[in-house]
């Protein structure tokens, strides 16, 4: 089964914690055993997987990318945003889970994100439930 969802970010560089949407996709999906694959369809986004107990975490992420890709470089992307697509790049734009016994298969602390790099914004990401 294919989801869609639609979030909003309210900066331009944020990691949204969407756990909860890909859980409530595969309860909805009733699949017990399988995979899924969360994917955003944008340029400057990212989906990726971290830590969720500690919002510190996420702080220094974008710190730390703000300081090696800064928006200042002298790109050539007449957008100027191309900070954004190559962090995006770097993290990717789709990722899979594994669900076992109806649950995803997550470490203790990490969480499902989405990644804005070019916000604030109206984004959406999808996830796709596989049994099997």
């Amino acid at each position: 089964m294919l989801f869609k969802y639609s979030i909003k970010t309210n900066s331009r560089e944020e990691m949204i914690d969407i756990t909860s949407y890909v859980e409530e996709s595969v309860k909805k999906a009733n699949v017990k055993e399988g995979v899924v694959v969360v994917f955003t369809p944008h340029t400057t986004s990212a989906i990726t997987i971290n830590e969720n107990a500690d919002p510190s975490v996420r702080r220094d992420i974008i710190a730390f990318l703000k300081d090696k890709i800064p928006r200042d470089y002298p790109f050539t992307h007449i957008e100027g945003n191309s900070d954004a697509h190559i962090k995006s790049s770097t993290f990717g734009c789709s990722l899979t889970v594994i669900i076992t016994n109806g649950k995803l298969l997550l470490g203790t602390w990490q969480g499902i994100y989405f990644c804005e790099f070019d916000g604030p914004r109206h984004r959406n990401f999808y996830v796709k439930v596989i049994e099997g």
